[in-house]
């Protein structure tokens, strides 16, 4: 074995704790963050496309790069559905000439704001940090005397949603009496009128006590609660061996659940304020909790709800509880699998309607559903067909229609790719609002009367098209983005390709990475970046001027990346195959595609292969080597989590099941060090706090102890990704280099 160590310089702490487990987790993968130098940003014109709205939502202006250091300013009439210069630049540019007594080009104007006020007539402008005014037609500025900013008068204020109340604190009464507290570990009543606290439960204690907040009846007569038994406190340690020259190592605690420990267990408590009772409730639907979320009352307070999700992700409940503590099940959702509770689910009351939308995959892909939420019976199935919902844009409760974003759509196009549309709560109007072979994101107009559509994918840079936002009729078309200077340099355009997987049915998405200067007449070695995680899916979808990928290609590879059986996004049958088998990661897919792309591309030598990946991708890449030698021989695994055990509790949980069975030691890279086979290179940050750095330490021993050759290089001061530090992406590179190019970096 050999070890590589670096002490590197400050670097953020990788993957903090965000808002939600996902945001974390779709963090992790390097693979899909461009690496894109200051230079080549200039390459491709018009990437991007701002829209700066007129306050009556009729017009908007966007600025339109002409050249890396140039531009020009562009109106647009989306009721007339023209698009043109917003006025004269040169004369523009002798305006602002005199006022800014500097010489100013009109290629390069200095505005920063402008708007067009009195019936169009009269142009404001914001350069040189003043606002001037002049007539529209001659623009002979001078300093403006409006009051106002146009800037501050177009800025879209904020809207408070149907229903919604502002700030109120939850914890205190409708009725505006009491306010709710914890004392120590009971919750306690305070009148807000003044008056003597009272305490609501006096029965709490450290290992089972009342959380906040609660949840009022309407009337105030009745507040429900949560009372939280805690698990184990699990912690890792890590040591950050260099904080400083001269200064002594650091020990940094953190906690850090596994699967199988024992997780705080909540339960769901009723409260009669008339008296201070607390109500019995029913429990049988609520056993093994993961979580106990939205406690919600109806609206006529008879009762409230709760989202129930049963440990091991297999049930999901909304469960309905009566001012008696009588229980009963509104909505179900049970899967042999799992339940995507972190990627899919939605649940979303529709409280003055008493009805419920809700996601499932009991059709075979992830479509909405309307529940009656009195009777709990399905009134309809909102979408359907061979594609998935991906994401819920907005509901209105009012007019009845939800947008949201879609994957396979379009049955020509890449499942992948996203659209836009909208449909009604019975299922009817379902309208996809998007058009054009990409994938897309839209920007909508403040009044939402008409949206930006922007889509591109690896091969094709952006376009952008304003559309109407009821049809999705386009109005006008507003850019393309220019890549032509790319492309007439070395660049080489990232290249789509599809082949069967293990079924010989289902199609395969990835891409292919050239180097720069690629010559076909040559064989190149062949590197696959992967991440195999079941939360997502993740080969790119759209436009990049440099991918993270090239950069290994440009080493003098052919890289290329797979999202095989196991992610997410297609169908739940495609998804399924990672269930208690991480270990799988897609490899009978990936194989074949492989061997595909050679049949037709004889520049691809599939006698030399390697593979790279992090996090997940790091378990995988190892598990490369472990499980499929006859056909990867080279690996860097950074920061793997290769044994499930070892990982964070949600996400391994999640996919790998609970109760935890003997498949985790199955499939783990520690139980089959003793197969290695081919060179592996394992990367470890000491300060990752999303993977336990122990995960790695472990396989490293386990290789340790069955003689197993393999280098350990251990990034100092560095968290997750420690692969992406430049200390350690050069070893990368060198490791890649040295064993499938045969010489010294």
């Amino acid at each position: 074995m050999t070890v590589t160590r670096a002490v590197s310089g400050p670097c953020a702490r990788g993957w903090q704790a965000t808002a939600t487990v996902m945001a974390v987790f779709l963090a992790m993968v390097p693979s899909v963050v461009p690496e894109l130098s200051a230079a080549e940003s200039t390459h491709v014109l018009n990437q991007q496309l701002e829209a700066h709205w007129s306050d009556d939502g009729a017009r908007f202006w966007y600025r339109r790069e002409t050249a890396p250091k140039g531009h020009e300013f562009m109106l647009v009439d989306a009721v007339a559905g023209t698009r043109a210069r917003a006025f004269d630049h040169a004369v523009m540019a002798q305006a602002l000439t005199r006022v800014l007594a500097r010489t100013i080009v009109a290629e390069a104007l200095p505005i920063s704001d402008f708007a067009l006020v009195d019936d169009g007539l009269t142009i404001l402008v914001s350069a040189g940090g003043t606002w001037w005014e002049g007539p529209r037609a001659t623009l002979a500025l001078q300093a403006s005397t409006r009051v106002s900013s146009p800037a501050a008068e177009r800025a879209p204020r904020p809207q408070q949603g149907a229903g919604e109340t502002a700030t109120r604190d939850r914890d205190r009464s409708p009725d505006g009496q009491w306010q709710v507290f914890r004392r120590g570990d009971d919750l306690w009543l305070r009148p807000l009128a003044g008056g003597d606290e009272v305490a609501l439960t006096s029965d709490g204690s450290r290992a089972d006590f009342y959380d906040l907040p609660v949840c009022w009846s309407p009337d105030s007569t009745h507040l429900a609660a949560l009372r939280i038994r805690p698990g184990e406190r699990r912690t890792i340690t890590l040591i950050a061996s260099s904080p400083g020259e001269g200064q002594q190592p650091e020990s940094r605690v953190i906690p850090y659940a596994k699967p199988g420990d024992r997780i705080d267990t909540a339960r769901p408590c009723l409260f009669r304020l008339a008296d201070r009772a607390q109500i019995a409730i029913a429990s049988g639907l609520m056993e093994q909790p993961w979580s106990i979320d939205d406690l919600a009352w109806n609206p006529d307070g008879a009762a409230f709800t709760l989202l129930f999700n049963q440990r091991g992700h297999q049930v999901m409940r909304v469960v309905e509880i009566d001012r008696a503590g009588q229980a009963r099940v509104v909505i179900e959702e049970r899967s042999p699998t799992f339940i995507d509770y972190a990627g899919k689910a939605y649940h979303h009351p529709l409280p003055t309607r008493r009805e419920i939308l809700w996601s499932s995959e009991r059709d075979g892909w992830n479509h909405l559903y309307r529940y009656d939420a009195i009777t709990g019976q399905v009134k309809n199935q909102i979408t359907t067909g061979a594609w998935a919902v991906r994401a819920i844009e907005r509901v209105d409760e009012t007019t009845g229609l939800i947008w949201f974003t879609a994957g396979g759509m379009v049955a020509t196009e890449d499942p992948y790719h996203i659209h836009h549309a909208r449909v009604a709560f019975d299922g009817s109007g379902l309208t996809r609002l998007t058009d054009g072979d990409g994938s897309h994101q839209v920007a909508w107009s403040p009044d939402r009367r008409w949206f930006i559509d922007t889509w591109s994918r690896v091969d094709a840079a952006p376009e952008h098209v304003l559309r109407d936002g009821g049809s999705g009729k386009q109005v006008v078309a507003l850019e393309v983005a220019d890549d032509r200077a790319l492309r007439s340099s070395r660049w080489q355009r990232p290249e789509r390709f599809i082949a069967k997987g293990r079924d010989g049915v289902t199609d395969i998405h990835g891409v292919l990475w050239r180097p720069r200067g690629f010559d076909p007449a040559k064989r190149y070695p062949v590197v696959e970046c992967i991440y195999a995680g079941p939360h997502s899916a993740h080969v790119p979808k759209t436009f990049r001027a440099r991918y993270s990928q090239q950069a290994i290609a440009d080493l003098g590879f052919v890289v290329g990346m797979i999202d095989g059986m196991g992610t997410s996004y297609r169908s739940k049958a495609f998804h399924d195959v990672c269930w208690k088998n991480l270990a799988d990661a897609g490899f009978p897919d990936r194989i074949p595609w492989w061997r595909a792309a050679a049949a037709s591309r004889p520049w691809l030598d599939l006698a030399r292969v390697g593979i790279y990946g992090g996090s997940a991708g790091g378990q995988s890449a190892l598990g490369a080597l472990l499980f499929h030698p006859d056909f990867y021989h080279v690996a860097v695994a950074d920061c793997g989590c290769h044994d499930n055990r070892m990982d964070k509790i949600w996400w391994n949980e999640l996919w790998m099941g609970w109760p935890i069975g003997a498949h985790y030691a199955a499939q783990s890279n520690v139980t089959n060090a003793g197969r290695l086979q081919g060179k592996l290179m394992l990367i470890v940050g000491e300060l990752d706090d999303n993977v336990d750095p122990s995960s790695t330490f472990q396989v490293a021993h386990a290789l340790e102890k069955t003689g197993k050759d393999f280098e350990l290089v251990v990034v100092h001061g560095s968290g997750h990704g420690a692969a992406e530090t430049p200390f350690g992406a050069r070893k990368r590179a060198g490791f890649l280099v040295r064993h499938l190019l045969g010489r010294e970096p």
